[in-house]
């Protein structure tokens, strides 16, 4: 997989200067001429009849249909489940901060950096598989997943800036999800640990509570990437510093067909995974046992465009 250059960003993704009317203008067919085949039968929906010089169906935003469709798949059910999520993630999220600064000593906090350090780089990982497998498997009618987890991703690449229009509980619900089982493990494990036993693990503890708080915050991170006014300082820091996953990285995983820079907790290891071609060695035996092809309903959902 060779690297994006600027021209193919530009030319293959949303107007990121105006996020939230990024419905891409019409192309002419002398623009569309110089696009590579693929894109080609995305933008104008593979019909070959059409005598227009332009196309008047937008390529992404909240005017495109299948955009518009899969957001009027949100259910109240769906709605309440993240609820559930957020307020019980919060929850032993604080629980578990208070247990970790009553145990902490001095000595531990080198071995807790590293240990913290870690999780962070795993949380990482974890969020370009996850994101990876939803965008590039299944279909959005598939059986409890589709609708209610894929439909997200989906929506995602038709109407990128769409996350920024959620709310606190939309954006986080499934993310806070994953992290209930984890920090209630965690909780219970310094109920039933005696003190010493706690601060043999404290490197452990510390690994497994920064790599659930990142989980968590994934999307939330993933929301700034996307958000172009308004972020508070401290955030637009962390993502110069790329602590967070920086607007202009996560960027170039917005390029038709979405099929690289999975990972959006930091980002850090999008670069190394994309130079060993990690996800698309995956991909290619995925492909050759089982016949599926990569973001194959990704691309049906890209020719909605009536």
């Amino acid at each position: 997989m060779t690297a994006k250059s600027d021209k193919d960003i530009l030319a293959n993704s949303m107007y990121e200067d105006d996020p939230n009317g990024n419905s891409a203008p019409a192309t002419t067919k002398d623009q569309e001429s110089d696009k590579p085949e693929e894109v080609l039968k995305v933008t104008t929906g593979a019909t070959s009849a059409s005598n227009t010089a332009t196309t008047t169906s937008p390529r992404w935003g909240p005017q495109n249909k299948g955009a518009q469709e899969l957001a009027s798949l949100y259910s109240p059910g769906k709605r309440a489940q993240e609820i559930i999520c957020v307020y019980t993630c919060i929850g032993l999220m604080i629980i578990n901060l208070v247990l970790i600064v009553r145990h902490l000593r001095l000595e531990r906090i080198s071995a807790a950096f590293l240990s913290a350090l870690c999780g962070i780089i795993t949380a990482d990982f974890a969020s370009g598989l996850v994101h990876w497998a939803a965008d590039t498997w299944g279909s959005v009618e598939s059986p409890m997943i589709g609708k209610n987890f894929l439909r997200p991703f989906r929506e995602h690449h038709l109407d990128p800036t769409s996350i920024t229009r959620h709310d606190f509980i939309e954006t986080n619900g499934d993310n806070f999800m994953v992290g209930i089982p984890i920090l209630g493990y965690l909780a219970h494990f310094f109920y039933i640990r005696s003190p010493s036993e706690i601060q043999q693990h404290f490197g452990w503890i510390a690994y497994v509570f920064l790599c659930s708080i990142f989980v968590a915050m994934t999307n939330q991170i993933h929301k700034w990437s996307h958000t172009y006014w308004g972020l508070p300082r401290w955030v637009l820091l962390l993502q110069s510093c790329h602590i967070i996953l920086p607007r202009k990285h996560h960027r170039i995983h917005h390029v038709a067909p979405h099929e690289t820079y999975f990972c959006i907790t930091t980002g850090w290891l999008n670069w190394p995974l994309e130079r060993i071609r990690f996800w698309s060695t995956f991909e290619l035996i995925i492909e050759h046992f089982t016949g599926l092809k990569p973001r194959d309903d990704d691309m049906k959902w890209a020719k909605k465009l009536t």
